[in-house]
């Protein structure tokens, strides 16, 4: 990948148009295992996994120094397990890990209105009006970052640009504890030279999609002429066409729509009767709506997730006209996508319900209410 030049750390509006936006993508550093070792002192310098344990379950997220031995978020814990012997399982504090990312938002909101959060860990700021007038979106950064260091003992990185897919690659490249910028004169230019696998929104299969056809960079992307992409990708087409010649009109949205709850549940044991997987799916459909009705919401649509031994993961689906009126409907529904899997030869390692297609009106109503707490 490219790197800014030190001019261009300087100011990341050089060579702007006056209307360019000023957008800032500010992503923790190992959130979860940071925080961990934060609050443990016998956990610092060494590589700690957060989530699953040595012999069961999925990591959650993985420390700088368990990352050194290829040990990544989703892997399974056997796996990273394997890659470090000595990696340390720690059981999740998702409280503690919300109370933090509160702390972050707030300093956010201390310097903008226009906070899009990603996660619990990462969000976009457009500093272009900035509530301490700092003309330049690198020096906002950089408070920003000393802040979050001073108010919670934590480092986080930061990508500055005009728009928020450049922004978001920004923060990458100077990871941990750093910040890069990618300013309007270079976008197109710095897109050109990146690999399409590393553009976000690109996954794996689409990535591969696109080297049969001969794109691996920006720039063989920018070759192709809209009818062509849009052949190939459907309405995507338009998204690649625009992002490689550097523009992304998307603005920063701090009234994001949720359109999904749920939880899910890896075992200790497989599963492979029905009786007890209904059990499990019971509960989590149950705990599902308490958080939905928390949080004044009621969905159209529950999937069900199931994750087998061998890792092979399904998902099944079921769509009403209206929301879901009581719990027990939102039981009935996931327990009836469930019945058809069995009788099953393969063990179930993990079960999730979400539930989703909100009423428009109960989800910005929820959105507005989260939002007001910042």
């Amino acid at each position: 990948m490219p790197r800014p030049t030190d001019s261009d750390r300087v100011d990341a509006e050089t060579g702007a148009d006056r209307a360019q936006r000023k957008i800032i993508h500010v992503d923790m550093d190992a959130f979860y295992a940071s925080v961990e070792q934060r609050d443990d002192p016998a956990l610092r310098g060494r590589p700690v996994a957060v989530g699953g344990s040595a012999a069961r379950g999925v990591v959650a997220a993985a420390s700088y120094e368990a990352r050194a031995f290829g040990v990544r978020s989703a892997m399974p814990s056997v796996t990273a397990k394997r890659k470090c012997p000595d990696l340390v399982f720690v059981k999740p504090r998702f409280e503690v890990y919300r109370a933090v990312s509160s702390q972050i938002r707030a300093i956010f909101a201390e310097f903008t209105e226009l906070i899009e959060p990603l996660s619990l860990d990462e969000a976009y700021l457009d500093v272009t009006a900035n509530r301490p007038g700092i003309p330049a979106a690198t020096e906002v950064a950089r408070l920003i970052r000393a802040r979050i260091r001073a108010e919670t003992g934590l480092t986080a990185s930061a990508g500055i640009s005009y728009c928020k897919f450049l922004a978001k690659i920004a923060s990458d490249i100077n990871k941990p504890d750093g910040q890069a910028v990618i300013p309007p004169a270079r976008g197109a230019e710095f897109v050109a030279a990146l690999p399409v696998a590393r553009f976000h929104g690109v996954g794996p299969a689409t990535a591969a999609k696109m080297a049969r056809l001969g794109i691996h960079t920006g720039a063989d992307l920018r070759a192709k002429d809209l009818a062509f992409l849009r052949t190939h990708f459907g309405k995507a087409g338009r998204w690649y066409f625009d992002i490689a010649r550097g523009i992304d009109s998307r603005p920063v949205q701090p009234h994001r729509v949720r359109k999904s709850l749920g939880t899910e549940d890896t075992f200790a044991v497989d599963l492979f009767a029905l009786d007890p997987a209904r059990a499990e799916v019971t509960a989590l459909a149950a705990k599902v709506w308490r958080q939905a009705t928390a949080r004044g919401l009621r969905g159209r649509t529950v999937t069900l997730k199931v994750k087998y031994a061998d890792f092979r993961q399904i998902t099944r689906s079921r769509t009403r006209a209206a929301p879901f009126a009581t719990e027990g409907e939102l039981v009935e529904t996931a327990t009836g996508l469930l019945a058809p899997l069995f009788p099953t030869g393969r063990g179930i390692r993990l079960l999730g319900v979400t539930l989703s297609a909100f009423d428009p009106g109960r989800a910005d109503a929820e959105e507005d209410r989260q939002l007001s707490l910042w």
